[in-house]
């Protein structure tokens, strides 16, 4: 819906208003005529069922007044007498219509000093509740929104297991596009699976003024422009979403409006120039590490490292001894010719409480003398300090060579991750060329995200079904990637972000877990990270001690000011 569509539904649900409560109205003493003017008849309505004026300002925030519109529907008709369990329920699944009964059919009164207090405990509880979330769902929704980091494209800058909370503020919250949905849930539903809002309406896209832009090197969390995914890890036919369902992604910005991006030998180049990363960036890449004595996985892990590959041979394997295995760790396996078994596994390799439930009793890992890790460069500089490391090579793929699922998907530019562009990053405003070697650059942009059709005719580029040799593009757009930059799907897959996918800023770390991905009963929490700030330079200073004693003292305090509380009233 555009603006002058939302204009037009504001002025229906306003006749739809009147209509069913003008009545109402004369009976608490007012005039008819001020249930028809929009804003000012919420304002006294809010007189009438004796409820504070700035519950105006949540009847027009989108999401939150989802939440607010059956609480004056109640409201509303209690204000005339009618309190009966029943009728609180007939108002709500009418969708507030029984209050049109109530208007026209009923003879109320208006109760002028009604108990505004829950009769019952289960009252309180209800009203507790409602409140609850509606405050918890505008933080939610306009200032803060907790996260969690499910995979390890920014490792080892956020890791796998870190629970964040984003910022909305920083760059001005996202106005709901999506008008009806669930309240604190993204797209689904828990439990039910299901989808957890209405395609329509749609709010155009808006955003609340905030105190920064996206800047370069920023870490930012965004709607994954390429997202039809219903549901992760699940063969679908994809679906289309609104933009503020898509599913969310952080990753760090490393181009902004305006620049000429260029990845060279895995390496960004802006404009030239090399890209500095911030002191907190640990950006990270795979490595061939060589030696004649075979690299362990010992070495490895005193490295630091935690992202290789171990591989064990064992004996041939029962279909029930391999299920056994077969747990999260476990990436595969292979027959040999000798007949044994090769077992591929992550870092954390196969736990000896497994191999004996298994009933294994001949096993081992096998030590090569070239192993596949991901590395810091902190990493590289342990390894090459260890005397049984005869080398250690990073892996980078040529230029000129073609890699797979890398944007912009044409023949015409035979890019991989470690070598693309130079692109140009467009911002509102910008004007660029159009011909039918430039349009796969910028095709997905005229199309998905500014509402174009595009097609070629000849040599020509048409826009809308008219030729055309230039465009202006509506919005500012960015560059997205991860820090982990061989094991992550970003820009470089999918290009550009546009400004309006933008979600918020990560601002703090408040917990983290190792093994986040093997179930509850296997976190362990990584202390010197859990209170931390994401920003800033040096190495993250954790907060929690001092949250703790704060925490502390407040009881302390909460506890002596109770004690005197009752010494004076003995």
């Amino acid at each position: 819906m555009n603006y002058t569509q939302w204009l037009l539904f504001i002025l229906l649900i306003q006749l739809i208003h009147f209509l069913g409560t003008w009545k109402l109205y004369v009976k608490a003493g007012r005039k008819a005529w001020e249930a028809a003017i929009p804003v000012y008849n919420a304002i006294i309505l809010m007189k009438i069922i004796r409820r504070p004026s700035w519950w105006v300002l949540l009847l027009f925030i989108p999401i939150i007044n989802l939440l607010m519109f059956p609480v004056i529907w109640v409201e509303t008709i209690r204000s005339f007498g009618r309190n009966r369990l029943a009728e609180t329920w007939l108002v709500i699944l009418t969708l507030g219509f029984y209050i049109y009964y109530v208007n026209y059919s009923l003879d109320v009164a208006y109760v002028e000093d009604r108990d505004l207090h829950p009769k019952s405990a289960s009252g309180e509880w209800v009203s507790s509740i409602v409140f609850a979330v509606v405050a918890a769902t505008l933080v939610h929704t306009y200032f803060i929104q907790p996260y969690v980091i499910p995979t390890g494209s920014l490792e080892r800058t956020l890791r796998i297991g870190d629970l964040l909370f984003v910022s909305k503020f920083h760059y001005g919250a996202r106005i709901p596009m999506t008008t009806v949905a669930a309240p604190m849930v993204h797209d689904t539903l828990p439990v039910f699976g299901v989808r957890s809002y209405l395609k329509k309406p749609q709010l155009p896209y808006m955003r609340l003024p905030g105190f920064q832009r996206v800047s370069r090197n920023d870490l930012v969390v965004f709607s994954w422009p390429a997202d039809t995914v219903r549901q992760f890890f699940r063969a679908e036919a994809g679906v289309e979403k609104p933009i503020d369902k898509k599913s969310n992604y952080v990753k760090r910005c490393v181009g902004v409006p305006g620049d000429s991006l260029e990845v060279r030998d895995g390496y960004v180049y802006i404009n030239g120039q090399r890209l500095e990363l911030p002191g907190r960036a640990k950006p990270m890449y795979d490595y061939w590490v060589y030696s004649q004595k075979g690299v362990s996985s010992r070495v490895l892990e005193q490295a630091g490292v935690d992202d290789f590959t171990r591989t064990y041979v064992t004996a041939p394997l029962t279909r029930a001894q391999f299920e056994i295995l077969s747990g999260p760790h476990l990436r595969g396996a292979n027959s040999r010719p000798d007949g044994q078994i090769e077992l591929f596994t992550d870092a954390a390799g196969l736990a000896i409480e497994t191999i004996r439930k298994a009933g294994i009793s001949s096993i081992r890992e096998i030590t090569p003398r070239e192993r596949i890790a991901t590395l810091t460069d902190e990493m590289v500089s342990s390894l090459d300090k260890v005397s049984s490391i005869d080398s250690v090579v990073r892996m980078v793929d040529q230029s000129g060579e073609a890699g797979i699922n890398i944007f912009p998907q044409d023949p015409r530019y035979p890019w991989n991750y470690d070598q693309l562009g130079p692109i140009y990053i467009p911002g509102k405003g910008d004007e660029i060329g159009l011909s039918v070697e430039t349009l796969p650059m910028y095709k997905k942009i005229l199309r998905d995200y500014e509402g174009n059709t595009v097609s070629v005719s000849g040599s020509q580029v048409l826009i809308n079904g008219k030729p055309e040799q230039s465009y202006t593009f509506k919005q500012d757009y960015y560059w997205m990637m991860g820090d982990n930059r061989d094991h992550s799907e970003d820009s470089r897959a999918w290009g550009y972000v546009p400004a309006d996918h933008i979600v918020g800023k990560p601002v703090f770390i408040w917990m983290s877990f190792d093994n986040f991905n093997d179930g509850m009963a296997n976190w362990r929490p990584r202390w010197d990270r859990i209170f931390t700030t994401v920003g800033g330079d040096g190495q993250p200073r954790s907060y929690f001690r001092y949250f703790l004693l704060l925490l502390a003292g407040y009881f302390i305090f909460d506890f002596i000011r109770k004690r005197r509380k009752k010494k004076k009233q003995a």
